[in-house]
């Protein structure tokens, strides 16, 4: 009995998994509607049209969907995700920083297409300006910025907003590709020094050398004037005043005493220097007058020739 197979080599089906379409391009504040679309200056997300999300939802596509920015004209590009799907036809709403990197004027083509992205586990931004060192905690302050982000790109200038002030930074690596997705990651970040920045010069000073006045022996009795003590006036209890107010005697030069330099003195030694006096000589009526032990005379309390009874 035998069997045959038809089947044995299958043709491969194939399925189009990937979205690649040219969108006009416009602004945010492009975008009609009563509500302030603000947020999206503030992140690295575009807004696409309907029909984006039902021809996504067809393909096998991976999630999160993050997209191929491309500028044919300036061969520049970027990649972001998606926000909402909210555009009229034909039209998607990019962030103002993100115009920029891609040399896109109002109503330019763009070409968005679907890719995936590995994840990131290293960026290194360089801020575009010396400010963002006022920051007191600038890594929290990026990293709670880059909530707003998908993916990041090597060599594009994001913005992000602190304090009212929008703070422009250069993404100057990422690991391990050059486009990486920092979607629920464990990314390391590192800064590089500002653009413009330079490092304060650090001012040696000369060591002061003594002048003339410091050997002028009038100045030491200004320097001695300056305070002195128990020379103020005392007050009773009485109200009584005393009739001679006190008065601080001048000092005479003459009675300022000043140490006498070593000139002896060698950079790395210590000396003491004590004031050793001689000690006197005995005498014949301190050797006579030398201590002896219990040789005293003693004392009774009974009288000697008292009655007896």
């Amino acid at each position: 009995m035998f069997s045959f197979n038809m089947f044995d080599h299958p043709m491969p089906r194939t399925f189009q998994n990937r979205f690649s379409t040219q969108y006009r391009r416009y602004s945010v504040s492009m975008l009609a509607g009563p509500n302030d679309r603000s947020d999206v200056e503030k992140g690295g997300k575009i807004i696409m049209p309907p029909s984006a999300l039902d021809q996504l939802s067809r393909l096998n596509i991976t999630y999160p969907m993050l997209f191929k920015l491309t500028n044919k004209n300036s061969d520049r590009m970027t990649h972001c995700g998606v926000l909402e799907f909210v555009a009229d036809e034909g039209i998607c709403y990019l962030p103002h920083w993100m115009m920029q990197n891609l040399l896109l004027e109002e109503g330019g083509l763009v070409q968005v297409e679907s890719v995936n992205l590995m994840v990131a586990t290293y960026s290194k931004f360089q801020p575009q300006s010396p400010d963002f060192l006022d920051i007191t905690n600038p890594k929290a302050v990026l990293e709670n910025a880059l909530r707003n982000f998908a993916c990041l790109t090597t060599g594009d200038v994001v913005a992000i907003n602190y304090n009212g002030k929008i703070y422009e930074l250069r993404v100057m690596e990422t690991k391990p590709d050059k486009a990486v997705s920092i979607i629920e990651c464990d990314m390391n970040v590192d800064f590089d020094a500002p653009l413009g920045y330079k490092e304060p010069e650090r001012c040696y000073k000369a060591p002061e050398e003594p002048t003339d006045e410091e050997g002028d022996p009038n100045t030491w009795t200004e320097m001695d004037m300056r305070f002195r003590a128990f020379t103020g006036s005392g007050n009773r209890l009485d109200g009584k005043k005393k009739g001679i107010e006190p008065s601080p005697v001048p000092i005479d030069p003459s009675d300022i005493k000043r140490g006498i330099p070593n000139y002896e003195y060698k950079v790395g030694r210590i000396t003491f220097i004590r004031n050793s006096r001689p000690l006197p000589r005995k005498t014949t009526e301190d050797e006579d007058s030398e201590f002896i032990a219990f040789s005293g005379e003693g004392k009774s309390l009974r009288k000697k020739g008292g009655r007896k009874i």
